[in-house]
């Protein structure tokens, strides 16, 4: 792969990797093709004793039905030491979500550490980042510009969402190393499942062994589903586990 050229927002210092850990052949689509299962991966999860879940009542779903799985390219972000009065007057920028856009390869998730009543990804950045082929964004803080997100079918999860710009306030301090949302640590390459219920952070390591437990846990359930449609009394039901 042929170097990256970085925008010059940011500097090279703030870049821990230069490209999020590839997952192994199949993940991915072995995690698509579960659907929107994050209460199955959230069982699994629980079972082998991983942290991770965090709700679609914290985490927002911008447009309702989507559900998109890949590796995490994670950002952090701060706020801004200056004012932003004097920070929108100078047009000093500091936001650097979009050298993540740089770095990210189709397929990524980028995944922000942001800050609270701000937002940290608008409708620019949704569009460049549906260009580069990311299949959604996670934003611990807010985000703005929603319609654009949706009319571009970009899907973003997030806890806040909010006119106020990032540009003058926010400034990215690092990406692709190790944040925390939701008090949940995610590392660059980590697995992210988000649906209509929630977001799954699936630690990289331990993401082939909750894959093949998932898969057999769905299976359980759609075998279930198919004899309750047949009629079978509840009390004849199997037992649920």
């Amino acid at each position: 792969m042929a170097e990256k050229k970085l925008t010059g927002k940011i500097a090279r210092e703030r870049i821990v990797m230069m490209e999020v850990p590839r997952p192994p052949k199949g993940l991915i689509e072995g995690f698509r093709s579960l659907g929107d299962a994050t209460g199955i991966v959230s069982d699994v999860m629980d079972e082998l004793g991983i942290t991770g879940v965090i709700g679609a009542s914290i985490l927002k779903p911008t447009i309702p039905g989507s559900c998109a799985v890949g590796p995490a390219l994670t950002l952090r972000n701060i706020i801004q030491r200056e004012h932003s009065y004097e920070s929108a007057r100078n047009h000093v920028n500091k936001m650097a979500e979009f050298e993540g856009h740089n770095l990210a390869l189709p397929g990524d998730f980028m995944v922000i550490d942001g800050v609270a009543g701000i937002s940290n990804m608008g409708g620019i950045s949704a569009h460049t980042a549906k260009r580069q082929s990311e299949v959604g964004a996670i934003v611990s803080g807010g985000v703005r510009d929603v319609p654009h997100s949706r009319r571009i079918g970009f899907p973003i999860w997030s806890t806040e969402i909010t006119p106020s710009t990032g540009k003058w306030r926010i400034e990215t301090v690092e990406i692709n190393g190790v944040i925390q949302i939701g008090g949940v640590r995610v590392s660059p390459g980590d697995i992210v499942l988000a649906d209509d219920t929630g977001v799954c952070f699936i630690p990289r390591a331990r993401a082939e062994e909750i894959l093949r437990l998932a898969q057999k846990r769905s299976a359980g359930e759609d075998e279930k589903c198919r004899i309750i449609d047949t009629g079978v009394s509840v009390a004849d039901l199997p037992a649920y586990t």
